[in-house]
């Protein structure tokens, strides 16, 4: 239900910016949450703690974890991060670059899709061997990015770090594959594979390519290889599950990221319910024909 996801949206959005330790942040977690619990989740927690930002700091974070069909003995991840970036440093006009965003589409497009998906897992019971694990994580966007300095990127992905240190998985008993939605709900936006992921987890990006293409979408999901992104999925893919990103890259304007990524204007101008509709096709379709 793409006006579901835009809702949700628009819903994120009017809590104001979600930068971890604000009060818009607690009350969005504590939103999914109960979203998580009215779509009957069969277990719902929260992974709280404080933890090193990279940068000589801390930050406080906390991870939304739900399962559904829990005793189900195959399992697929779908993640999105829900806070926003405390800095518009990329806005056009300086003035603002001190600001935090809305994050519609960095981090609202994805936890909107994936709570309407649970409303969709409830309504459409999960194949008994199936189950979905939905993780909303934290500390994703406040990283920095000076030069070509590596230690940068630990200063992204917080969340999914601490996660992939603490897996609520037995040994051996991993996700077979893990979903990051990342910038999903842009008018127009086209989903190239991202490299890592397509490198790291061939199989499973190509299947799910492959799965957008039998569900009617090719022309939403480009089987072209797009840019190499430091997202959610890294973690993941280092803690030995496969993991890919569907994140709109290659945008024509910019030749990456869509020209709202970090300003002022990643507002709900930018979200289109169709794409958010046609992304959430795909996941079903992909998930409900394993």
């Amino acid at each position: 239900d793409g006006r579901r996801a835009y809702d949700d949206v628009s819903r994120q959005v009017a809590f104001g910016p979600r930068v971890p330790g604000s009060e818009a942040h607690r009350r969005c977690a504590d939103w999914i949450d109960s979203c998580m619990r009215a779509a009957g989740a069969d277990t719902v927690f929260s992974q709280t703690a404080t933890v090193d930002n990279g940068r000589g700091g801390t930050m406080p974070i906390r991870n939304v974890f739900a399962r559904f069909n829990a005793d189900a003995p195959t399992r697929i991840l779908l993640l999105a991060h829900y806070d926003t970036r405390p800095w518009a440093d990329q806005d056009p006009d300086h003035a603002n670059h001190a600001t935090p965003i809305d994050g519609a589409n960095d981090g609202g497009s994805g936890v909107g899709l994936l709570t309407a998906m649970s409303s969709y897992i409830a309504a459409n019971p999960l194949p008994d061997a199936i189950g979905v694990d939905m993780l909303f994580t934290d500390g994703e966007d406040s990283g920095v990015s000076d030069g070509d300095d590596p230690s940068d990127d630990l200063t992204w992905c917080l969340g999914t770090r601490y996660f992939a240190r603490h897996l609520p998985y037995r040994p051996g008993h991993l996700p077979r594959a893990a979903v990051l939605l990342d910038m999903v709900g842009a008018r127009n936006a086209v989903f190239r594979q991202e490299y890592f992921g397509m490198t790291r987890a061939r199989n499973l990006a190509e299947n799910l390519w492959k799965c957008a293409a039998e569900a009617g979408k090719s022309s939403r999901f480009d089987s072209r290889i797009g840019g190499a992104v430091n997202d959610d999925h890294l973690p993941l893919l280092d803690a030995g599950i496969p993991a890919v990103d569907i994140i709109e890259i290659g945008h024509p304007e910019t030749g990456s990221f869509h020209p709202s990524w970090h300003t002022l204007g990643d507002n709900m101008s930018v979200i289109d319910s169709a794409t958010l509709a046609d992304v959430g096709d795909v996941l079903v379709y992909f998930i409900y024909n394993l």
